[in-house]
């Protein structure tokens, strides 16, 4: 079953936000919201599981937070396209 995270992070200083980054982009169907926010769809993971794996780019008190998208959803001005939203949320 197709789900879709969002995905909103905030690194301390000493967070690697260029591997965070790297990691979410390498599931295949993901957009980024906002500087420090992203959606990603994935077939066989789970919230817990995909923060767990992201905890590790977090630094020290970094603070990472997953949630299962709804039903409904509303945007704008996302830096990823509208298009990628209306398919996938």
């Amino acid at each position: 079953m197709k789900r879709t995270y969002i995905v909103i992070y905030q690194l301390d200083s000493d967070g690697d936000e260029n591997a965070l980054i790297e990691y979410i982009k390498s599931y295949k169907t993901w957009a980024r919201i906002t500087d420090n926010s992203f959606a990603v769809t994935t077939i066989d993971i789970k919230a817990i599981q995909l923060r767990d794996d992201l905890l590790q780019f977090k630094g020290n008190n970094g603070r990472i937070f997953v949630v299962k998208s709804g039903v409904e959803a509303a945007w704008s001005n996302t830096r990823g396209k509208s298009e990628w939203f209306k398919k996938n949320m």
